[in-house]
């Protein structure tokens, strides 16, 4: 007989979502956890206001994962790393490494939410010197002293007075293979620009931008509140080099809309850093035998009518598992699945809707 449990890979955002839609239609969910913990890279970054209404994370995340913790039908396994996977639709039989010990976890579908890694700036290429000074830092990196409200320059502890955000690191960029847009790049440095502001209001903030890609609401709720209450300032210009000048970082490049040569002093840089898919996304991908894209994200099979189904029936994928995703599009598509896995159990079963 087919089992009617669901295995979720992945306990951020997109697996809590999925976990509490499944559990709320009265079927089993086993929600499978790397960490020791739920919350995913939001929390695991430290991540300190959400994209775009500047909700503390902490506190989104617990209202999130409230529905899922002490619920009977979730059961959470922490500090447990997928290992191995046989079987089909119906009866999925897993093998697990669960605090030292192997076990093996029967289940009827699969939704696979183990999300994205953040691009390492230093990996590729050293012109913007991330490795070489302190004061450049990343997205993540500014959003952990946003969260402690102690903005300041790395190398001396000091309240910067000019910063600059440079967009499209790691995303957009053919040279290193990844084509792509990481979509909530350009929304998240807009937050952060205002949360810095706010902050330290001398504070002189400049991004440079290739071409900002404000989608949905985020136009109205970021972009221009930055630029009209926060005076945040838009340059649109490519930053080809960042090198030391004295106790301050001379960014280089050009400034494309006035076609010529820019050299601007800043305290620190901030890259803005895109989304690759996370090693347990490859790795699950491979456990399951599911086809990736050319970028190695989770392929899924229907284009834009169905985003969730892999190559392998009964075994689903959501969030940032499939491409670039905020936070929206991770708890929409976590729906989808838990709608999808179930249907796929029931009909294993052969039980009438």
């Amino acid at each position: 007989m087919a089992n009617q449990n669901i295995l979720i890979i992945g306990g951020g955002p997109a697996g809590i979502e999925a976990a509490k839609g499944i559990a709320a239609l009265g079927y089993k969910a086993i929600l499978v956890e790397k960490r020791d913990r739920l919350g995913g890279t939001p929390d695991e970054a430290q991540y300190a206001a959400l994209t775009p209404d500047f909700r503390d994370t902490d506190e989104a995340l617990g209202e999130m994962m409230a529905p899922v913790l002490d619920n009977e039908n979730v059961n959470i396994l922490y500090n447990t790393l997928i290992t191995g996977a046989e079987g089909s639709i119906g009866n999925f039989n897993v093998k697990a490494l669960s605090l030292g010990k192997e076990i093996e976890i029967k289940a009827g579908a699969v939704i696979i939410s183990t999300g994205f890694q953040h691009f390492d700036p230093g990996r590729e290429t050293q012109k913007y010197g991330y490795y070489e000074h302190d004061d450049v830092i990343t997205l993540t990196d500014a959003e952990k002293m946003l969260k402690a409200h102690n903005f300041v320059r790395p190398s001396n502890g000091e309240k910067p007075k000019r910063v600059c955000f440079i967009q499209c690191v790691g995303s957009r960029d053919r040279q290193i293979g990844n084509e792509y847009c990481s979509k909530v790049c350009c929304g998240i440095a807009s937050k952060q620009s205002i949360e810095i502001r706010r902050l330290l209001p001398d504070c002189k903030v400049f991004i440079f931008y290739i071409d900002m890609r404000m989608y949905g609401y985020w136009e109205n709720e970021i972009y221009w509140v930055a630029q009209e209450q926060h005076k945040v300032n838009y340059v649109k210009g490519m930053a080809t080099e960042i090198v030391k000048k004295g106790d301050k970082l001379l960014v280089k490049g050009e400034d494309t809309t006035l076609r010529r040569p820019m050299e601007v002093p800043m305290d620190l840089v901030i890259l803005s850093v895109g989304m690759e898919p996370s090693e347990g996304t490859k790795q699950m991908a491979s456990v399951f035998g599911l086809k990736q894209n050319k970028y190695h994200f989770i392929e899924t099979t229907g284009g834009v009518l169905d985003t969730v189904s892999t190559s392998v029936p009964g075994v689903f994928a959501a969030g940032a598992a499939t491409g670039p995703a905020d936070l929206e599009d991770s708890v929409s598509s976590a729906g989808l699945a838990a709608m999808k896995a179930i249907a796929a159990v029931r009909q294993s079963q052969k039980i009438p809707a």
